[in-house]
């Protein structure tokens, strides 16, 4: 069923930053407000043309856009780059799924997941990059496409649940691999602190 896996995952992540995330973080009730905003305009849409543009896809390019802004002008320029790359990717996965369908070898948004997820890995260093790059370039990659398909005259739902099990997924994938990076540091560092412990008892 559509949109099952964004609900698990957005509940997810709003649970953690809520009441597991460190309060001191500047990021935290920013993150946590975001994620309760795209649940709640989910399934809210209105109509553009023959196409339909939800406000969760809407609402998270936007925001994206908010916090590209504010990086310096060559930083900027870079993310923009590297969203188009992955609106690019983002089309091409869609048409390449029309046109060839039996290289979708197993679910679509695995699929979709791992390849963008490895490509915002490429792109960007750090997991707030990785993220932007993700949402702004998927999201544009849905209006971008929704334009071909209008070209002829096959509606689309931009931002859809479709869109948003993608999106949810490869964030989800994201913040793994993340943990995955900084798991050595953090078990150098814990036992590192119980070495000493030990040595200043004994």
């Amino acid at each position: 069923m559509e949109g099952a896996m964004f609900y698990l995952i957005s509940w997810s992540f709003w649970v953690y930053l809520t009441f597991i995330f460190k309060k001191q973080n500047p990021y935290r009730l920013k993150l946590t407000a975001a994620v309760l905003m795209v649940i709640i305009l989910s399934n809210l849409h209105f109509t553009v043309g023959s196409d339909e543009v939800f406000d969760s896809g809407l609402f998270l390019l936007l925001m994206s856009y908010l916090f590209i802004s504010k990086e310096k002008r060559g930083a900027m320029t870079y993310f923009f780059i590297c969203s188009f790359i992955v609106s690019i990717a983002y089309v091409t996965f869609h048409l390449f799924e029309i046109f060839d369908p039996i290289w979708v070898i197993f679910k679509k948004e695995w699929m979709m997941g791992i390849c963008f997820g490895y490509l915002a890995i490429l792109l960007q260093k750090t997991l707030k990059g990785r993220l932007l790059i993700i949402v702004s370039g998927t999201m544009q990659g849905e209006f971008l496409y929704a334009f071909i398909l209008s070209k002829y005259q096959f509606p689309y739902s931009i931002g859809d649940f479709a869109y948003l099990d993608v999106c949810s997924l490869t964030s989800a994938l994201l913040v793994g691999w993340f943990c995955i990076e900084n798991a050595g540091s953090f078990f150098q560092t814990h036992f590192n602190f119980i070495e000493k412990g030990k040595q200043k008892s004994s």
